[in-house]
């Protein structure tokens, strides 16, 4: 694992991870036609890292209402200097319980994630699941903006909105274009479904993270390319506080099709390449 290579696979895990593009599907891409970072040779570990990386970028821009959270949940347990207040001001607690419904059917995943996650080899299959993905993001385009948010988004909302993401564990079917799609089906502004996808993608890539950390220990380690790792995974972490701010920007228009166009073409593309080579 080259320096370049750790930064450009930084790069596209950054932006293509947090915008409604599929990180999975731009990085098996990569990985399918350059050999950038097969797994056999033992780079399970940067794969890792670069999960953990995304998860760190969301934490950091989050902070505020992660700090929030724990404030409220303790104060909401009596134990914190909030407590004795009505419980219906706890807006950031309620968001907290419903992330943990929409994490539950994640494990509906647990005994078919390696059967899923084989799929990342196919070209074709990848760029199928882009096409797929972009007509989402033209489909959400086309419905009528809700005005649920935090304090009235249901729990049949939040489950809804989970087993959908679950759903996009599939390579190349984007986590965000799923869960904010889904999000807005169910009636919430489309600048809190992006807010809910963002947070919820912490449990979710956390879980991954874990998973992944224990493949890759498990196969093996290449010690002289974890100087590249770390650069790669900087890199991931920059790039993935920056496509946050740009896509909480595209959530205020509530406009996401743009998007569709692009994961056609990539789609289209893959699938032609795969046939040629």
């Amino acid at each position: 694992m080259t320096v370049w290579n750790a930064v450009l696979l930084g790069l596209v895990q950054g932006i293509a991870e947090i915008l409604p593009i599929s990180g999975s599907g731009h990085l098996s891409i990569i990985n399918n036609l350059f050999k950038l970072s097969d797994v056999s040779e033992g780079h399970m570990l940067f794969g890792a890292l670069l999960r953990l990386a995304t998860l760190i970028a969301v934490v950091i821009v989050y902070w505020p209402e992660l700090s929030a959270m724990a404030y409220e949940l303790l104060s909401f347990a009596n134990l914190g200097p909030y407590a004795g207040q009505q419980k219906e001001r706890y807006v950031a607690a309620r968001v907290f319980f419903m992330l943990v419904l929409g994490t539950i059917p994640l494990f509906l995943l647990l005994p078919i994630h390696e059967k899923i996650d084989a799929l990342s080899s196919r070209n074709i299959f990848v760029g199928v699941m882009l096409i797929l993905t972009g007509c989402l993001l033209a489909v959400s385009d086309k419905m009528s903006p809700g005005k649920k948010n935090a304090g009235n988004m249901s729990v049949t909302d939040a489950l809804l909105i989970g087993l959908c993401q679950s759903v996009s564990a599939i390579p190349g079917l984007s986590r965000s274009a799923v869960s904010v799609t889904s999000g807005i089906a169910v009636g919430l502004k489309p600048s809190f479904a992006v807010h809910y996808s963002l947070l919820l993608s912490i449990p979710a890539v956390f879980g991954a993270c874990i998973l992944a950390f224990g493949k890759a220990f498990e196969q093996g380690i290449d010690w002289h390319s974890v100087p590249a790792y770390l650069i790669g995974m900087a890199v991931a972490i920059l790039s993935s506080i920056f496509s946050i701010r740009i896509l909480r920007m595209i959530g205020k228009k509530g406009k996401f099709g743009g998007f569709s166009y692009y994961c056609w073409v990539v789609g289209v593309l893959s699938i032609i390449l795969y046939l040629i080579f």
